[in-house]
């Protein structure tokens, strides 16, 4: 059982001149290459994202390393200047694979402990010359996870030739276009985790069309592909479970992100749109919609901070703040996205406003890692609550 008041440092729950700075130049950045008619261009290419803009991140910022040790090519800072990068890449709505990259894969590597596999892909991460992602890592009841036997979708047999993998993860993020795929599979000992750069001949990588173009996901079907063990098979749970919780985390502070920017444009709207010869914005009812947004945003920033801080001193809390930074942020996004559209009146509701694009995002994230149910049952779980029964 979790304790019911942890002890985080208030100052982790605090912004940094650094990290001010940082978010300061990445807003301007995404401002001036990253604006919403750039995302509908880059939606329409192979990759889907621009790869030039991905380049200056990585090299002339260094977003793909900051959480990344300076050993293995990083910047060595924590979780917590991550998150700023994140929540302004959500804000502009960016839409390269900075999540399963940079978020997921780099810290199943990291947490894996194995340091060969550090080495190896871990630098090519951080200089932005390597897109990662995860396949099987997802709860139990989706697509990618188990299978209704119970068994992992995806098992690995040990040859001659070392590890091939065989059977199918599903919704893997950029599971099309990804150099690296990080794959938790089923072999006789348990589960384990492997790595494998799909090849055509035996990786099979269907795009799937899904809500938000901007967060592409595929079906991959592996067909006896070639891929090496990371860490023990004693700690891949483990591996899996904290992955899975500092992509929460992360998740939250991108909706936090987004969930500003909905706000902010808004209020903006509001104030210039005019009606009965005052500005919409100066009715009564309207203020409080965006006052009931604004009091939601709070709390959003509340949970993701503190999921933030445990992951960046890597809190035994962070399974409570990232479950609870999921359910609150979620929500709190779909309801700014919700107002960003009907506050705007008719043309909210076009396909040529960047309105509909936020609520794609939206309705994708909430069930990105589980639904706002499932962690609340998590939840309860951690905090040692008997579920009650049915009435």
């Amino acid at each position: 059982m979790h304790r019911r008041h942890p002890e985080i440092d208030p100052q982790l729950l605090s912004e940094t001149d650094e990290q001010r700075q940082l978010r300061t130049v990445l807003r301007d950045l995404y401002a001036e290459a990253s604006g919403v008619e750039e995302v509908r261009k880059h939606l329409a290419t192979p990759r889907g994202y621009d790869e030039a803009l991905w380049a200056r991140l990585a090299g002339e910022i260094g977003v793909h390393g900051l959480a990344i040790p300076e050993e293995y090519g990083g910047s060595g800072f924590t979780f917590a200047e991550l998150a700023v990068a994140l929540e302004e890449s959500g804000r502009a709505l960016y839409c390269a694979p900075l999540l399963p990259t940079v978020v997921l894969a780099a810290h199943a590597l990291l947490l894996s402990g194995d340091r060969a596999a550090c080495e190896r892909y871990l630098p090519r991460i951080a200089d932005g010359t390597l897109t990662a992602t995860v396949a099987g890592f997802g709860p139990d009841d989706r697509p990618g996870g188990r299978d209704e036997s119970h068994e992992l979708a995806v098992t690995a047999e040990e040859g001659s030739n070392g590890w091939v993998l065989r059977g199918r993860a599903d919704f893997v993020l950029d599971g099309a276009g990804a150099d690296l795929l990080l794959v938790r599979a089923g072999t006789p000992a348990g589960p384990r985790l492997f790595a494998c750069e799909p090849a055509s001949d035996t990786c099979r990588r269907t795009p799937r069309r899904v809500l938000d173009e901007t967060r592409r996901q595929a079906l991959v079907e592996f067909l006896g592909a070639p891929a090496t063990a990371v860490g023990t098979a004693e700690e891949a749970e483990g591996t899996v479970s904290a992955t899975l919780d500092a992509g929460r985390a992360a998740l939250a502070a991108e909706q936090v992100g987004g969930s500003g920017h909905a706000l902010d444009a808004t209020v903006a709207f509001v104030a210039q749109r005019h009606q009965f010869g005052r500005p919409i914005g100066s009715f009564q009812a309207v203020k409080h919609r965006l006052a009931d947004v604004l009091v939601a945003l709070e709390a959003a920033r509340s949970g993701a901070a503190y999921a933030t801080a445990c992951a960046a001193i890597a809190s035994p809390q962070l399974p409570v703040a990232a479950c609870a930074a999921a359910v609150v942020c979620s929500e709190t996004f779909r309801l700014a996205t919700a107002e960003y559209v009907q506050l705007h009146g008719g043309i909210g509701f076009t396909w040529e406003h960047p309105a509909h694009l936020y609520v794609r995002r939206a309705r994708g994230a909430e069930v990105l890692f589980g639904t706002a149910d499932q962690h609340r049952t998590r939840l309860a779980g951690l905090a040692g609550l008997a579920a009650r029964p049915a009435a």
